[in-house]
């Protein structure tokens, strides 16, 4: 009976605040059609579809559309957030809808979830909110994160391969085309960067605005100097292959010195675990006996 009280009062307590909001923002007629149009327009992410065509983002679209100022509360502006899933590798409109739905319902969810806790019960509410409502912020870092490291390790490897395909014969065109189709399996994010170039190349795009398109969408310095690199031998007619394998040079020395500065560090790394963990052990190993035997040697002195 608890339980089922506890659980309404959390859906209680939500829909008010939700009943709140949008009677605190209420606005002229003209106002709320100008948002709604504003709203209704595209992601600025160049590679985005215009409008949710799966089921799921059409659920997701049900569930936000009643909510629209909490939504935009929880999910900022669509641009931003179109952004940052557009340098996770989710590129479609229907995305930005799903992630707000499951950060609009995550939190409930969690809140639901914790009533389940006995005596700990509002210790689990608390939590199950908070990471709720950070938890997707969280996964969503850590895929940007992976994402550009994977594409940051490759680029190296693709540069050389991109030489070699040019001193064969290949254009630039055709040897991006031919190194996205290689590097697929080692790096699916830097073979579909690739692939989008192509792509808007054949579409009519300009050469260098098509590169400065993804320096964009993949938000990584050696990427955006990788593109200025290229605009440069472009404007001025340097040899582009001569250009590129200097620079996979620096990116594979730049590397190295990552690398080593990473295998620097590792001895201040272990000196905690050390501390904490391995020399309490050794201790009481090597200095346990000699304490039992001493404090032995004592209790026979002293009867």
């Amino acid at each position: 009976m608890m339980l089922l009280f506890l659980i309404s009062a959390a859906i209680t307590v939500f829909l008010l605040a939700a009943m709140l909001i949008l009677m605190l923002s209420g606005k002229e007629t003209a106002d709320a059609r100008l948002m709604e149009i504003a709203a209704s327009q595209p992601v600025s992410a160049p590679t985005l579809a215009e409008m949710p065509k799966s089921g799921l983002a059409r659920v997701a679209v049900s569930l936000t559309s009643p909510f629209k100022p909490i939504r935009d509360l929880i999910s900022g502006s669509d641009g931003d957030l179109g952004y940052r899933l557009t340098l996770a590798g989710f590129r479609k409109a229907e995305h930005i809808e799903v992630y707000t739905a499951a950060k609009m319902l995550l939190p409930v969810i969690g809140i639901v979830a914790g009533t389940f806790f006995g005596s700990n019960m509002m210790a689990a509410v608390l939590v199950g909110a908070v990471g709720g409502f950070f938890g997707l912020d969280l996964v969503l870092t850590h895929l940007i994160s992976r994402r550009q490291e994977s594409i940051r390790r490759a680029l190296p490897d693709a540069l050389d391969l991109l030489v070699i395909c040019m001193e064969a014969g290949l254009g630039i065109d055709q040897a991006m085309a031919r190194v996205g189709e290689e590097i697929r399996r080692t790096s699916p994010a830097l073979a579909d960067e690739l692939q989008i170039i192509n792509r808007e190349q054949r579409a009519g795009k300009p050469r260098l605005d098509a590169w400065r398109s993804m320096a964009e969408r993949v938000d990584i310095e050696f990427v955006r100097q990788f593109v200025s690199m290229l605009v440069q031998t472009e404007r001025f007619g340097t040899p582009i292959a001569l250009a590129l394998g200097q620079f996979a040079d620096t990116l594979r020395m730049r590397r190295t010195q990552a690398a080593e500065e990473m295998a620097a560090k590792t001895g201040v790394k272990l000196l905690f675990p050390l501390v904490l963990f391995i020399f309490p052990s050794i201790f009481v190993v090597s200095l346990g006996p000699a304490v039992l035997n001493i404090s032995k040697m004592l209790g026979e002195v002293f009867k």
